[in-house]
């Protein structure tokens, strides 16, 4: 029996005018890839943008077309689902910067060759500016909701606050209005471990792959496994892993992977280069770390949102450390002050951060209820 065909429904729009960047540089000619699920109605107000996190994609239903494996948000997106797809027009689009469809630092610069570093340095805004370039070609002026997790949670705030006319509503899932020191430590080690690896080349591999050999996909995989690590919660890997060894009876006294923590990470580390582009992961976490929306708005959070009237929900986990209950915290704080209309909601959840990705009933009962 043959295998079934890995389901892409990648659709790819070029934009027709230069997208400006906070930088002050302008991209030319960006292309956005994007999934759509669900039927726009004739009024085009039931569409609900989704934003996907670091190392996501559009793919949030469809198989992803490099691994097999299933959107990364099947759970919780479908028909009867909590984003309800029999309901809403639902939209994930991949950020610029990334590599799987949107421009990047793999897509051809104007003179053929790929960006590599010479790639603007992008930032959460820049991203959002391309989703709503997006919705403009799509005819959608006004969301009924905006949600994501994690980075898509910055974008879902940088375009309530940024575009506060374009949503309705916005749900901020496990994230943060601004990235704090020690995110932008851990950032700095994976970007770190890449630019160390000798063929990283100065971010001028592609063409070295084409020949046979390899871009830095050992830093790739270092940098995967350190960030991986703060997505996790110590019960979850107490419970999942503890000290056990590894597919032996006792230690080796080497260095081999011994445990079964480390055999996973390694695992993490090295499919991961088989998806993602390393100069991606660098741009990417570059404007996560430059985010702080209220630096961006005179230095007062609740100013970001001075515009909008859109309702909002913060949802946090209490295994989060990564980005901790107090940040969704400070953003209710922030749009208390700004008089909107808001819920917030801690989930427990073993998992850490990742668990806005995982089997969390009370948090399919939340995006329900919201939307």
């Amino acid at each position: 029996m043959s295998e079934a065909p890995i389901l892409d429904e990648s659709q790819v729009l070029e934009l027709a005018d230069p997208l400006p960047l906070d930088g002050g540089q302008s991209l030319s000619g960006v292309r956005i890839a994007y999934e759509t699920h669900g039927t726009l109605n004739a009024a085009k107000d039931n569409a609900v943008l989704i934003c996907h996190a670091l190392t996501g994609d559009h793919h949030v239903v469809s198989n992803h077309p490099r691994t097999g494996k299933p959107g990364w948000w099947v759970r919780m997106v479908g028909p009867g689902k909590p984003i309800d797809t029999d309901r809403f027009h639902v939209i994930c689009a991949n950020v610029i910067g990334s590599c799987m469809g949107s421009t990047g630092p793999a897509s051809p610069a104007p003179d053929g060759k790929p960006w590599g570093m010479r790639f603007p340095v992008i930032t959460i805004r820049d991203m959002v500016r391309g989703h709503v370039a997006l919705l403009d070609a799509l005819g959608i002026a006004r969301l009924h909701a905006v949600v994501g997790g994690s980075m898509g949670g910055m974008q879902a705030l940088s375009l309530a606050a940024d575009f506060p006319e374009r949503t309705a509503a916005a749900l901020v899932i496990a994230s943060t209005a601004r990235h704090s020191a020690q995110n932008i430590a851990f950032h700095e080690v994976g970007r770190q471990a890449i630019m160390a690896d000798p063929d990283w080349h100065e971010g001028d591999y592609y063409a070295v792959g084409e020949t046979g050999g390899k871009g830095p996909e050992k830093g790739l995989a270092v940098a995967r496994m350190a960030a991986h690590i703060t997505y996790l919660s110590e019960e979850g890997l107490t419970t999942k892993f503890g000290r056990r060894l590894q597919d032996r009876e006792a230690k080796t006294f080497g260095f081999d992977a011994d445990f079964q923590i480390e055999s996973y990470l390694r695992y993490q580390g090295l499919s991961f280069t088989g998806r993602f582009d390393a100069n991606s992961y660098l741009y990417i976490t570059r404007a996560m770390d430059y985010f702080d929306l209220a630096e961006e708005h005179g230095g007062r959070l609740a100013n970001a949102f001075a515009r909008s009237k859109a309702r909002f929900c913060l949802v946090s986990f209490d295994t989060d450390w990564l980005y901790p209950t107090a940040e969704s915290r400070n953003v209710v704080h922030a749009l208390n002050a700004a008089g909107l209309p808001v819920s917030f909601v801690e989930l427990s959840a073993p998992f850490g951060h990742d668990s806005f990705l995982l089997d969390v009933p009370a948090l399919d009962r939340v995006v329900e209820g919201f939307l």
